[in-house]
């Protein structure tokens, strides 16, 4: 697994479809540390306490989550400045999925750049030299990243 040979040591997060076959490789594997959360708020929050304890954090969610997250990443992780590498579905990608999903998966994005997120939007085809340069802006910002993964770029 690339973020595991990039040094990301520990996994957290609330379950989505998109997302669903890594969580299950994650918490099937002996190789990995994945905490289960109950709401997105949550995973930030045990991300922050692995990262404290000497981890590398990684926190796994829909986009949806990230307005459940506000809160959290805002007064959290944005202010006090915590390298965590957030995976968020992109839940609503082109207007394409269930209705709850729509408005999220429209203003994601933007919501991201408003909050200084910096975002990758992932391509299977440069998706090493994503994650590559997404290590090296956690370590010289000190700041979160976003990957932001379409339904089929990963499996």
């Amino acid at each position: 697994m690339l973020l595991n040979e990039c040094g990301f040591d520990f996994y957290t997060g609330v379950p989505c479809s998109v997302l669903g076959n890594i969580i299950n490789y994650l918490s099937e594997s002996d190789r990995f540390m994945y905490v289960p959360a109950t709401r997105e708020s949550e995973a930030l929050g045990i991300a922050v306490g692995a990262y404290m304890g000497g981890k590398k954090p990684v926190v796994l969610m829909q986009n949806s989550g990230l307005g459940n997250s506000l809160a959290a990443l805002t007064s959290l992780v944005l202010l006090y400045r915590f390298p965590i590498l957030l995976v968020v579905s992109w839940r609503g990608y082109l207007g394409k999925d269930a209705p709850e999903h729509l408005l999220m998966g429209k203003y994601m994005l933007d919501f991201l750049k408003v909050m200084n997120v910096p975002t990758r939007v992932l391509s299977a085809d440069v998706l090493e030299e994503q994650i590559v340069d997404s290590v090296r802006v956690l370590a010289e910002e000190k700041v979160p990243v976003a990957l932001i993964l379409r339904r089929g770029v990963v499996e």
